[in-house]
């Protein structure tokens, strides 16, 4: 069926309201829209789906809910009664049309005959996490798009850990999705539904009392709380509850949130992007920082699970840290905090994505800790955690990710901006004790232990032809690998993909422990690790340039150098 057929399938269709057909018809004599809209199916993977809302099988909307919703459901049924007893628990955001997708999503599974747990109200994605393993629940639904723009929603999905979906469900869920019809395949109504059983403030207090746990140095706190002063942005999203009262608890006496941003609102009126690795997002926070003395701010994405931080230079103005820096800081407080109050595991262990700065390996190894590399994403930090810990071969203190994104403790099985603002913020304090701010931190860390420099190049590619470029872009990098860029020798070319490493100067081929992902590394003859993989979500290509230097400008000449390389990979 060509997308102008399936464009008047929907347009004739019974099931469709009279708005949702007007909406159609508003786009009739629009070719390209309507090829957009009905092309293809939203690609359903491990991270479930995200897309712009509108009408249209491309699009994110009530229909594409249920669809999703219905294959999943057919899974769960797979896997037994006993199975399908345990239910599921389901979780939303802030934005236009999250709680109407959410409720659609309980009404499927209820029908399929899967119990529910539901949330009253919006929370963070790390409560649900945690509901999913504190209630028993075979899997979950969240309903976001995280920090992408106000046009887009999404639909994760989470298996029984607490992670988010296993390749091989995530691929029986796509097959079942291009089986059924989109329209009047879910089941939408029936006589003896499952129960839907709402979550709330118990909840709240279960999660609450698991992110407390993992505060290491409260008299660090309380040495400060009477001056010392911090500013909080929730972004318009969920954090807005659960993290000022987390603070609270954990002792800090002066958190002064930006009202304007306080206000749910899935429109992000005050941001261009609701995203804490924008600067310009912080702006409002700023602005109250200055004028009320803080040195600190702190901001969690529409979904609380990032978390990005901003910070005094010394004269007055601010500074956002990258993820890549807030990591390495948090990394190295948490060691030594847990040395002075005897919290240290045995084993303990660090774990990092592949693309996050090689200065986390240093800070562990320093400092008698393994460190272990996944895929990006929380899911593969989740299964090294498991697994290290399952095999008693180590225990993790801390996961993080270049993208903001850092797992603390064993209740969750994701990214938990709620309990990373309390570990940041006991951090802060514990250094303003010591008449530190964290930028003189950070100086000092790399005084400690060498400079380095990252670097995330985003190659944007659009459009019904942007998956098109990207394949090609891949492909070419394999069939004709680099030798040589940017004027530096290439030592080692690694393929993720087969988990093979060439030599480029002996031509010997070896194998890495990691393989199975579309991800290119490069190795170059300086000690900078330059990283292509396609983005999962997102119609781009991301570069990462990994460097280091004796000196901070040695680190900026080479990010530099490589970016213009990465910049002409677009063509």
């Amino acid at each position: 069926m060509s997308y102008r057929d399936t464009y008047e399938a929907w347009l004739a269709s019974p099931v469709l309201s009279d708005a949702e057909k007007a909406e159609l018809e508003a786009i009739k004599n629009d070719e390209k829209e309507i090829e957009s809209r009905f092309f293809d199916q939203l690609s359903f993977g491990t991270a479930g789906l995200r897309g712009t809302m509108g009408l249209g099988t491309y699009r994110m909307n009530i229909y594409t809910v249920r669809h999703a919703t219905q294959a999943f459901a057919q899974v769960i049924l797979a896997e037994g009664p006993e199975a399908v007893q345990r239910g599921v628990a389901i979780c939303f955001d802030c934005r236009n049309h999250s709680d109407e997708f959410a409720a659609a999503a309980a009404q499927v599974m209820a029908c399929n005959g899967i119990p529910v747990r539901l949330f009253e109200s919006l929370r963070p994605t790390p409560e649900l996490s945690f509901a999913i393993r504190e209630y028993g629940c075979i899997a979950g639904i969240n309903v976001t798009a995280s920090h992408n723009p106000k046009e887009y929603n999404g639909y994760k999905v989470y298996w029984e850990d607490g992670a988010q979906l296993p390749p091989q469900h995530a691929d029986e869920v796509a097959k079942i999705m291009r089986e059924l019809d989109m329209l009047t395949g879910p089941l939408l109504g029936c006589a003896a539904p499952a129960p839907i059983t709402k979550m709330g403030a118990e909840t709240d207090e279960k999660f609450l009392a698991n992110v407390m746990d993992q505060v290491n140095d409260r008299a660090a706190v309380e040495k400060v709380a009477d001056t010392f002063k911090m500013v909080y942005t929730p972004f318009h999203g969920t954090g807005h509850k659960l993290i000022p009262e987390a603070l609270k608890r954990l002792g800090m006496k002066q958190v002064i949130c930006v009202p304007e941003q306080m206000v749910i609102d899935g429109n992000f009126p005050t941001v261009v992007s609701p995203n804490p690795e924008n600067p310009e997002g912080f702006a409002l926070a700023v602005e109250i920082a200055k004028k009320e003395g803080a040195d600190f701010i702190l901001g969690s994405d529409p979904d609380a699970d990032r978390v990005g931080i901003m910070v005094n230079t010394g004269n007055g103005e601010f500074k956002v840290l990258t993820g890549n820096q807030t990591g390495v800081l948090l990394l190295d407080y948490l060691i030594g905090a847990m040395k002075r109050v005897g919290k240290l595991p045995e084993k303990p262990v660090a774990l990092k994505t592949i693309v996050t700065t090689e200065m986390a390996r240093k800070v562990a190894e320093v400092n008698g800790l393994k460190c272990f590399d996944t895929f990006t994403g929380f899911k593969f930090l989740a299964q090294k955690k498991d697994q290290l810990e399952n095999s008693g071969e180590g225990n993790v203190i801390m996961s993080y990710e270049e993208s903001y994104g850092y797992m603390l403790g064993s209740f969750v099985r994701d990214k938990d901006a709620v309990t990373a603002s309390v570990a940041l913020s006991e951090m802060a304090a514990w250094y303003a004790g010591q008449g530190m701010t964290l930028y003189d931190a950070l100086l000092a860390l790399y005084e400690k232990y060498g400079y380095y420099g990252e670097k995330t190049m985003n190659l944007v590619m659009p459009g019904l032809d942007g998956l098109k470029k990207m394949a090609e872009l891949m492909a070419n990098l394999r069939q004709n690998p680099p030798t040589e860029i940017a004027g530096v020798a290439v030592k080692e070319q690694k393929d993720y993909k087969d988990g093979s490493v060439v030599c480029v100067e002996c031509g010997e081929k070896s194998a890495m422990e990691l393989s199975g992902s579309n991800v290119l590394r490069y190795e170059m003859s300086d000690g900078t690790s330059l990283i292509v993989r396609p983005s999962g979500t997102e119609p781009k290509v991301k570069v990462y340039i990994l460097a280091n230097g004796a000196t901070r400008e040695e680190c900026d000449a080479k990010v530099a150098k490589y970016a213009a390389w990465a910049d002409s990979l677009k063509g």
